[in-house]
């Protein structure tokens, strides 16, 4: 072999180590910017093979050519790490990108706002607008809001022994006034079930062990309070107005004398407490009627805040019998049915 020949086979295996290099290179760091970016999420089954993820991402269009991932799991030893679940992937990321993503469990996320006040109906209802489970699915779990769980025969599921502030919970109530309002992240894909333990979990974290012991030192249960923090919740606006009307509703009911409260019954009806609720409305027999029924209503009407928790924890006394809401939010107090019959006619008209 003359030495020309040699050197044109040196320099053409030099040029293939430094082609295959780049085109590692390149695929392995760089960004594809010349190729159309799209957003897809990707679902890594459990078991895949890296093999086979690299196979399912070429073939939806994620990565054009599937060497470049596999050579970067290969040489870093993560080609057995990759997780299960579902990812959200450009078209334009770099094979070391997508890599960390699988490998780290970096799935995709949503935020899920449940507002303050809102019932199981208005948490199924959203849940079921982002796509996740059915109305029924989460029915099933968190049991039906209205009804009468003594006369249900069909249940929701029992969970109480998972969380120690339900173990006072009636064994067939749902978990209506549990579910605590806030902003969750979680992955996408998740179900009712995984959201509603979420939910208890933070409720557990908020109601403290001081809020629980002070709870039994009242001669409450959690449930009674609970519901009663859910009424507060639908009546009131701010927090030291929750504390009176907790102070004014507590002592109705050590007095013996009804609650009286519209969104109990609205809610009995399945209605928005909201709505407008006429004389008609309040002959209807049902447990959350607390005109017609002395003591609480059967259980809790919303999934309360903290501050409806904590008003109705710590109550404030007053001389104040009754109360209403002005149109424009204000709380009007009233020591007797007479001054509440004007404030009526004055407000209410």
């Amino acid at each position: 072999m003359t030495t020309f020949f040699k050197t044109i086979v040196t320099i053409l295996v030099l040029l293939i180590f430094s082609c295959t290099a780049y085109y590692f290179y390149d695929g392995i760091y760089n960004c594809q910017e010349f190729i159309p970016e799209t957003s897809n999420i990707f679902e890594v089954g459990r078991g895949q093979s890296a093999a086979e993820v690299a196979a399912d991402l070429k073939k939806e269009g994620v990565i054009q050519d599937p060497y470049p991932l596999l050579a970067y799991l290969f040489v870093t030893g993560e080609y057995k790490e990759i997780k299960s679940g579902k990812y959200l992937l450009s078209s334009r990321m770099a094979a070391r990108d997508i890599a960390a993503a699988l490998v780290n469990g970096d799935t995709a996320k949503v935020n899920l706002t449940f507002i303050e006040g809102w019932d199981l109906r208005d948490m199924a209802q959203y849940l079921r607008e982002k796509n996740i489970g059915t109305e029924n699915s989460f029915y099933a779990i968190a049991g039906f809001p209205g009804e009468d769980y003594r006369e249900s025969i069909t249940p929701a599921k029992e969970i109480s022994s998972k969380f120690d502030f339900l173990k006072d919970k009636p064994l067939k109530a749902g978990l209506e006034g549990y579910l605590f309002p806030d902003t969750y992240q979680t992955s996408t894909g998740t179900d009712n079930n995984e959201i509603i333990s979420l939910m208890l979990a933070n409720f557990g974290n908020k109601l403290t062990s001081q809020m629980k012991n002070d709870i039994s030192a009242s001669g409450k249960t959690i449930y009674e309070t609970i519901t009663m923090a859910s009424i507060i919740e639908k009546e009131v606006k701010t927090l030291t107005d929750k504390k009176i009307a907790a102070g004014i509703l507590w002592k109705r009911l050590d007095s013996g004398m009804p609650l009286q409260t519209d969104a109990s019954v609205l809610y009995g009806l399945k209605r928005d407490s909201a709505d407008k609720i006429y004389l008609k409305d309040l002959q209807i027999d049902s447990p959350y009627n607390t005109y017609l029924n002395r003591g609480l209503p059967l259980g809790p009407i919303c999934n309360p805040g903290i501050e409806s928790i904590k008003a109705a924890i710590y109550p404030v006394k007053s001389d104040y019998w009754y109360y209403l809401s002005a149109p424009d939010g204000t709380t009007i107090w009233s020591k007797t049915l007479a001054e509440h019959n004007a404030a009526k006619n004055q407000y209410l008209k």
